[in-house]
């Protein structure tokens, strides 16, 4: 088949919006998953005419609404080449002895399980069509590396992520499925804009951070799923150039 053929998760808002619409503006035929199905329409709206796509409403917390997108993209278009594990949340900046279990869980089943839940639904479909293969990209996130203050919940399931990029890898390889990751920082959608105004440094300040513009994400995602199938980038950090990463706390 020529036509390639994508499923972003969070395609509703910000970095899924704009990896979707990229993508789809690639020629991919582009499900578009999301909890709100009215962002999940405006972002359709926003494609440009002819772009082949598909909004299903999904909780990647849910198993049930996990597979109903899976199954949904395999009835319109009969494989999948490229899945985006986008969908994530946090919690307000909060002291980590405050932290409730609530909201450690929804964090926790949101960012790591439901990563997990379509990655293996990806996985199993990558596995069983012809030709077999295809392509995960985890959003990681620069705080699968460094924290931020008052993170915990976040900043633990983006270092689970990493373990989970890694064993895909791993046990994808005999069946042509290739797993790499995305360490996105400061990119400008609306969650991120406060960071212009400022943000808690490790230092106790406060302090503004430069953005950059959310394109740039897209060029990347959109350039690590076009590699061939025997080349993979395992792990790709894009940034805004002057924001504290390297060197923070």
């Amino acid at each position: 088949m020529s036509e390639k053929v994508a499923v972003v998760t969070g395609a509703g808002s910000g970095i899924g919006r704009a990896v979707a619409l990229a993508l789809a503006h690639e020629g991919y035929a582009t499900a578009l998953a999301g909890r709100r199905k009215d962002a999940l329409e405006e972002t359709a709206a926003l494609a440009a005419p002819g772009a082949k796509l598909l909004a299903m409403q999904t909780d990647v917390t849910d198993p049930a609404s996990v597979d109903a997108l899976f199954a949904a993209v395999h009835e319109k278009f009969g494989r999948i080449d490229v899945l985006f594990n986008n969908a994530g949340t946090g919690t307000p900046p909060i002291g980590f002895d405050e932290l409730t279990f609530a909201q450690w869980t929804n964090v926790v089943a949101t960012n790591l399980t439901g990563s997990f839940l379509c990655a293996q639904a990806a996985f199993r479909m990558m596995k069983s069509q012809n030709p077999m293969g295809g392509r995960i990209i985890n959003n990681g996130s620069i705080s699968a590396h460094a924290p931020r203050p008052n993170s915990a919940p976040y900043t633990s399931t983006k270092h689970a992520i990493t373990g989970l990029t890694k064993s895909i890898s791993l046990d994808g390889r005999k069946y042509d499925i290739a797993c790499g990751q995305i360490d996105i920082g400061n990119a400008l959608t609306p969650l991120a804009a406060r960071m212009a105004q400022g943000v808690p440094q490790a230092d106790g300040s406060v302090r503004p951070e430069p953005l950059m513009d959310v394109e740039n994400v897209a060029k990347s995602v959109v350039f690590m799923a076009g590699l061939p199938p025997d080349a993979n980038i395992q792990f790709l950090t894009v940034m805004a150039t002057k924001m504290p990463f390297v060197g923070r706390g």
